[in-house]
C-alpha cells in the first residue's frame, strides 16, 4: 500500500482554513464543483467536467477545527483523505495524508500533484500569495 503525505503551512486562522476545507462554495474555488457538507455520513460528490471526473465521497469524521476525513472513490481510486490541522505560534499547520493507493502507480503520482496544486490554489483563496 502507499499513501499520499503532503504537509503546508499557513497564516491565516485556522477557524478560516477549516472553513476553506469544509465550505462547499469555498472548496469549489480551490478544488472541484462539489455538494459537500462537514456532517458523518453525508455522501457527496466532487466533479470535474473538463476531465469528465466524478469523485464518490462520504465524510467519516467531523472534529472542527482539528480533523477532516471523507471517502475519495473515482476511477481507478478507492482511498481516505484526512486533513489535520495544528495551531502553534500563530501558523497552522495542515497536514494531507489519502491512503489506500495499492502501490505507487499513475494514479498515486496524480494525487500527490492534484492535491500539492490545488493547495497552492487554496493559499491564493485565503489571500496568502
Amino acid at each position: 500500500m502507499a499513501e499520499v503525505s503532503l504537509d503546508f503551512q499557513f497564516t491565516s486562522s485556522i477557524n478560516k482554513v477549516w472553513s476553506a476545507l469544509t465550505n462547499s462554495d469555498t472548496l469549489a474555488k480551490w478544488t472541484m464543483e462539489n455538494n459537500f457538507k462537514p456532517i458523518v455520513g453525508h455522501k457527496c460528490q466532487f466533479r470535474n467536467e473538463q476531465w469528465n471526473l466524478v469523485v464518490d465521497c462520504e465524510v467519516l469524521v467531523v472534529d472542527e477545527p482539528n480533523k477532516l476525513s471523507y471517502t475519495w472513490i473515482g476511477g481507478p481510486i478507492n482511498t481516505i483523505v484526512t486533513w489535520t490541522l495544528k495551531e502553534e505560534n500563530g501558523t497552522i499547520y495542515l497536514q494531507l495524508e489519502q491512503t489506500g493507493f495499492e502501490k505507487e502507480d499513475q494514479a498515486f503520482n496524480g494525487a500527490k500533484y492534484g492535491w500539492a496544486s490545488n493547495v497552492e490554489e487554496l493559499k491564493k483563496v485565503l489571500g496568502e500569495m
